[in-house]
């Protein structure tokens, strides 16, 4: 981006702030619908990559392999994103403390939107060979840089406004925006691959849930934008509350609680996989079942997580965090030991399966984000909460979909139960440091 990009970007930002001036202010539900409205298109962008990865990929990448070894090989290319996104924190960081916030997002959702819409492009093995391969590893490289850049600190934000005894309810708001997402994108993709026919699907039906994904991300920026740029923003941003500090001080001063952060909610984030990305591409690999029938059934089922989610902010202000976040962890690993059956068990079984699993990802997955991060101190929160955000992402959800399915392909569905009971020993554990080590 040029001199006279920024230029354009810091008087747009001057221009905005200057109509908010005249406004009452920006208050905290003004910055709940920025905040759901930039985390669902963060996650609409997320589950529209990682459905195509079950279905789509598998066949247009990697069609010279058996099924199975196309979806493995699929899930490898999906962990790109995040072992990539902690590097575009320190880059994106770099540029918020150079140019600004509201720089950082422009450059961000326009890479990310750029990435997603030219997957919609994305030529197959047949016209280009193993090139395809490699692209699509690039494009999803690109998409875990940008998604790291979108962070713009509304969720701290909105923390830092939550009223005494509400900060629960606050920090379960951005949560909302992962099983929003999910229910259009499923929805999306359920209705090309249940209206079409298989050569149409593969030709061109796949391609539109990326094309909508670029114009989610334009609406998304301009409803955060409005927000950033705004005067109690900046006062925030000025008074060091939201401030980016270097990753190298960060971890000096913070580092282990950023350790701690990254693993707290091990168990919502393999859980998050298991009800969503893995069961996806098990229901379609060894069953019948059409793909569109199990998009559905996971539509409906992510109201559920939609509904617990909102439960979540109510009991842990009466409960706290760390203890409905532990206590959930416990019901996980519970879970791990007959979730298996259950996926096994027919469509009564993964209905089951998918509607209980949301239930317990909402209640937990709802307050994963806020028992770490809101130990930071004020000048390292907006950093902080950056990057254990992308940590916990990388080891709790990254490769989840891939140990999964690999482990249960090979000694069958208790395996990956036994995967997801180590996700919620490794949260008691987090949280047990947090409360011994860390106070």
């Amino acid at each position: 981006m040029g001199p006279s990009t920024t230029a354009e970007s810091t008087a747009a930002e001057r221009d905005a702030r200057r109509i908010n001036a005249r406004d009452h202010g920006v208050n905290p539900g003004e910055i709940a619908i920025g905040v759901i409205i930039g985390r669902t298109s963060e996650f609409f962008d997320f589950f529209v990559y990682a459905i195509a990865s079950v279905i789509v990929f598998p066949r247009l990448v990697f069609p010279y392999v058996d099924p199975l070894t196309g979806t493995l090989w699929s899930f490898a290319i999906f962990a790109l994103a995040f072992v990539a996104r902690p590097l575009g924190s320190v880059i994106f960081m770099a540029v918020d403390r150079a140019y600004g916030r509201g720089t950082k997002l422009t450059i961000a959702l326009f890479l990310l939107g750029t990435s997603t819409v030219a997957i919609a492009f994305l030529p197959g093995y047949e016209r280009i060979g193993g090139y395809s391969a490699w692209l699509l590893g690039f494009l999803r490289i690109l998409q875990g840089l940008a998604l790291a850049g979108t962070w713009d600190g509304l969720a701290s934000l909105l923390a830092l406004n939550a009223p005494e005894g509400r900060r629960g309810w606050y920090a379960m708001i951005p949560q909302l925006g992962a099983p929003l997402g999910l229910i259009v994108a499923s929805g999306l993709f359920a209705y090309f691959a249940g209206n079409l026919s298989p050569e149409d699907f593969f030709g061109w039906g796949w391609r539109y849930p990326f094309f909508v994904a670029f114009a989610i991300n334009v609406v998304a920026l301009f409803a955060r934008l409005r927000i950033v740029v705004t005067p109690e923003y900046t006062r925030l941003f000025e008074s060091r509350d939201l401030q980016p500090v270097p990753i190298r001080e960060l971890l000096a001063t913070d580092g282990k609680k950023v350790v701690v952060g990254a693993f707290a909610p091990l168990a919502s984030f393999a859980l998050f996989h298991m009800v969503t990305v893995f069961p996806l591409s098990w229901i379609f690999l060894f069953t019948k079942n059409p793909p569109a029938e199990f998009l559905v059934i996971e539509a409906v089922a992510a109201v559920f997580g939609v509904i617990a989610i909102v439960l979540s902010g109510t009991i842990a202000d009466r409960v706290g965090r760390r203890t409905l976040l532990g206590c959930c962890a416990a019901v996980i690993a519970v879970f791990s030991g007959f979730a298996p059956q259950l996926l096994d068990g027919g469509a009564a079984g993964e209905t089951v399966f998918m509607v209980i699993g949301f239930v317990l990802l909402g209640l937990s997955f709802g307050q994963s984000s806020g028992v770490i991060a809101s130990t930071f101190a004020p000048q390292s929160r907006y950093t902080g909460s950056a990057l254990t955000s992308d940590l916990a992402w990388l080891f709790g959800a990254g490769f989840a979909p891939l140990a999964a399915l690999l482990l249960s392909s090979q000694f069958g569905l208790l395996a990956a139960g036994g995967y997801l009971l180590s996700g919620a020993l490794v949260t008691l554990a987090a949280l047990w440091a947090n409360k011994t080590l860390l106070q």
